[in-house]
């Protein structure tokens, strides 16, 4: 049966979405033919594919992808901030000696910047062992890399060393920055299409879309409308149910452009959601925590955490002012069915009744209700823009961001050409596919709701007004203070400035 009127697409949000996708295609079908199923001859012969005008961003993208710098900057300020963590003793299966970054760490060794707090790891264990989609009939290759990066005095994020595959051996080099150019560089985009596999399941569909539908369904089966959680949470599921069924018939079905064009489509997605829904937990969806736990807390040029907390904040004061004008004691919190039914059904179908996420099953305290709902319109609105809007800046140029690898990882060092790695990326009709999802992705609509912008008056009591009119002052407030950060880098990270950012996940 069809959704509701009242939470579908309007006219215009409908026919631009569907308009945009049939004209990047044939824009990137007169570029190159969209079955052209060759690879490519060159990384120059790339640079002619782009459905558009390339934004600043992009053309920095597109310049820089290949240096380390950059390959670092984007574990913090990239289209998925989640991954990286503080690395505080060496994983045993990741072998690096003191030997392999001589001469990468100053005069320093790498025990002396584990005690600094200046080493970080990224871990892909979670896609350990799962098999390579087949894309056009030829077999994809995924691997479960970890990558060791230092944080130098110059507050640069460099990568130190990259191993493919979980298990050490002399079948899976470490590579290093010093190996040959072309040894480092394909060891890097098998990283960089480790994070294609995880962002787009765990951090993207999994933690936003799949689990703000949850809030939708609970919102709107439980809460009546007159119910102050009602109106305060109504405005951020805005479309949500219709896009997330698009997600599932557009990308992730049979014929979904995940599946036919992504090394982690077909059977590999639902095991990889199975292993990534596995590991949720509530402390991982509240920024603050999750910053603490990764130990990110003073690693230097760390926008998205910057500008997150801030956010975080500000919704928690704005959700603070609403609900304690209609919970003044616990116990108002403890007595109302309608809540309790509420987040009872997201434990349910969210979480799977697991107690060991976190999640809370009833509600007993004020102050718990307002942190919960703090999470949820975050999720909705926040992390979302975070993770969505900058794929096709951070994501179209493909090399950047492989949707799929069509050669196992090396075994050993100094056998990578330009030819190994161009015959490892993806072919031109996988390029283009991809390159117009993420395009389509992050193509914002004219029918937009900023956060804080809520047209539909729903309170009319005094103070839950007043805290909607502080909050979007404070909203202002921080659009200003990122926006004169951003004046003085060189890539401004602009994904959780409120004027863009979508008070639900709507595309």
């Amino acid at each position: 049966s069809e959704l509701p009127a009242v939470i579908r697409f309007s006219f215009r949000k409908d026919t631009e979405f569907k308009y945009t996708a049939a004209d990047l295609l044939i824009v990137l079908n007169e570029q190159v033919p969209i079955d052209n199923r060759e690879q490519w001859k060159s990384i120059h012969e790339l640079h002619q594919v782009c459905p558009g005008e390339k934004s600043k961003t992009y053309a920095y993208v597109e310049e820089h992808w290949a240096e380390d710098e950059f390959f670092g900057y984007q574990l913090l300020n990239g289209i998925n901030p989640m991954m990286i963590k503080l690395c505080s003793t060496l994983p045993e299966n990741l072998p690096v000696t003191e030997d392999m970054v001589k001469g990468l760490l100053g005069d320093s060794t790498l025990e002396q910047e584990m005690q600094k707090r200046n080493i970080f790891l990224c871990d892909y264990k979670i896609l350990e062992g799962l098999n390579g989609n087949k894309v056009l009939g030829k077999k994809q290759y995924l691997t479960a890399p970890l990558c060791l990066l230092y944080s130098n005095p110059e507050g640069k994020m460099l990568p130190l060393a990259i191993q493919l595959g979980q298990k050490p051996g002399a079948d899976n080099p470490i590579f290093l920055p010093t190996d040959t150019e072309n040894d480092w560089l394909l060891a890097k985009i098998y990283v960089r299409a480790a994070e294609f596999s995880v962002h787009e399941v765990e951090f993207h569909l999994l933690r936003t879309h799949l689990l703000c539908e949850v809030f939708t369904v609970a919102t709107l089966r439980h809460l009546a409308s007159p119910h102050p959680l009602f109106k305060l949470l109504y405005p951020h599921t805005r479309y949500t149910l219709q896009i997330s069924i698009m997600a599932r018939n557009l990308l992730i079905s049979k014929t979904g452009v995940i599946t036919l064009y992504s090394g982690i489509g077909g059977k590999t997605l639902p095991e990889l959601l199975s292993r990534a829904t596995a590991s949720l937990t509530y402390s991982s969806l509240c920024l603050p925590e999750n910053i603490r736990e990764r130990g990110l807390e003073t690693v230097p040029n760390y926008y998205y955490r910057d500008d997150g907390i801030k956010l975080w904040n500000i919704i928690n004061k704005y959700v603070g002012g609403v609900l304690q004008y209609y919970y003044k004691s616990d116990e108002d919190v403890q007595k109302d069915t309608e809540l309790q039914q509420w987040i009872m059904e997201i434990f349910k179908h969210g979480f799977l009744l697991n107690k060991s996420t976190g999640i809370p099953e009833s509600f007993q305290t004020v102050v718990d209700l307002v942190k919960f709902v703090t999470m949820v319109i975050f999720t909705a609105s926040a992390q979302h823009a975070a993770v969505n809007n900058g794929q096709f800046e951070f994501g179209g140029w493909m090399p950047n961001y492989p949707s799929a690898l069509g050669k196992p990882p090396p075994k050993e060092k100094g056998q990578t050409t330009e030819t190994t790695i161009l015959q490892t990326l993806p072919n031109k009709s996988t390029t283009e596919n991809s390159m117009a999802v993420v395009k389509l992705l992050s193509t914002q609509s004219t029918d937009f709701h900023a956060l804080g912008n809520f047209p539909d008056e729903l309170f009319d009591e005094e103070v839950p007004c007043n805290a909607i009119k502080e909050f979007q002052k404070d909203l202002k407030a921080l659009e200003a203070t990122i926006e004169q950060r951003n004046a003085t880098i060189a890539l401004p990270y602009v994904y959780l400035l409120p004027k863009y950012i979508e008070n639900s996940v709507a595309i």
